[in-house]
């Protein structure tokens, strides 16, 4: 038996894949506090800053998860708090949850959100090129700052009740304009993005109301009611999102009603036609027999036949509108 023909293995290159480069947190120094942020940070981006402020190991476990809740974890020297926020994906045309990651110490505020949080890299990027904000943010403590940047975050979640607001407003102009098709997808998808803000709201709730107690410690005295505002923000998110929760069902129960109502007038106007073409073709079929009948092979039959017909849609026709059913 011949043997198969070996082929020859080609000689692999080897090529050296290059590291990607190192990232440094953004880092702010003023009036003796610091402002370390950074996005989606890495294993070891997250040991070196746990090192260097000396954080619990199960903190840096829960800042590389992507699946925590919110809380509020408290240490003797530092307080660890994971609050959730809205971010809405372009590519899968949905609102989805971004982390929010924060430690906060007596001389520190460490921000890591497991993606781009705008309103956070925004507002460290105005107070890195203004110093006069930078100042008057970082001269009344880390508990002060943090404030600014969830007041800056709540804010945020406004405008994105405002959009679902618009889309609840399009789709009642379409229930009046009789738009059925583009109702059901327009309704359903803004379920959807009211279902997942309710998802990400609701658990933050009580973790917000805890964050205003353990955060006094680095606030000064006169700025403690702060964080009572970041709360009533809060609740007016969730009192939104429920008056939007049943205004969509309404405006569901609305659309199905009136599809039911365009259904029952098309059998309606089914139903008529059917019960007047009934009797017509009875009239048809009892003439059309092949057996002798008076007047049957003459000219007079069929306009008898005929008139028999009009006599009978005539009658059909006026007893269905004297009881408006037509």
């Amino acid at each position: 038996m011949p043997s198969l023909p070996r082929i020859r293995a080609r000689s692999r290159q080897t090529r050296e894949v290059a590291a990607p480069p190192a990232r440094q947190p953004a880092e702010l120094t003023a009036n003796g506090l610091t402002w370390i942020h950074l996005d989606s940070p890495t294993a070891e981006e997250a040991q070196a800053l746990a090192e260097r402020y000396g954080w619990h190991p199960l903190d840096v476990e829960d800042v590389l998860s992507k699946r925590q809740r919110p809380k509020v974890d408290e240490y003797e020297d530092y307080r660890f708090v994971v609050l959730h926020f809205p971010v809405y994906d372009k590519a899968a045309k949905r609102l989805n949850a971004g982390e929010l990651d924060v430690f906060l110490g007596p001389d520190y505020l460490v921000t890591l959100p497991t993606v781009e949080l705008l309103p956070v890299t925004r507002l460290f990027q105005r107070v890195t090129d203004d110093p006069e904000l930078r100042g008057s943010l970082f001269a009344k403590g880390s508990g002060y700052l943090l404030y600014h940047v969830l007041d800056d975050l709540f804010d945020y979640c406004f405008p994105i009740l405002d959009k679902i607001g618009h889309k609840l407003d399009a789709i009642e102009d379409d229930i009046e304009d009789e738009h059925f098709p583009e109702i059901v997808r327009d309704i359903s998808r803004a379920k959807q993005e009211i279902i997942s803000y309710r998802k990400i709201v609701k658990p933050q709730r009580p973790t917000l109301r805890l964050l205003e107690r353990h955060v006094e410690r680095f606030l000064p005295e006169d700025l403690e009611l702060y964080f009572d505002d970041l709360v009533d923000a809060s609740e007016r998110i969730w009192d939104i999102l429920d008056n939007y929760k049943e205004v969509v069902e309404a405006l569901e129960a609305t659309n199905e009603s009136a599809i039911s109502h365009r259904q029952n007038d098309v059998l309606r106007v089914l139903t008529v036609f059917s019960a007047v073409l009934l009797p017509l073709t009875l009239l048809a079929s009892i003439f059309g027999m092949n057996v002798d009948f008076p007047g049957s092979g003459g000219a007079a039959a069929f306009w008898v036949t005929v008139a028999a017909m009009v006599a009978v849609l005539s009658g059909l026709l006026a007893f269905f509108r004297w009881k408006r059913w037509i």
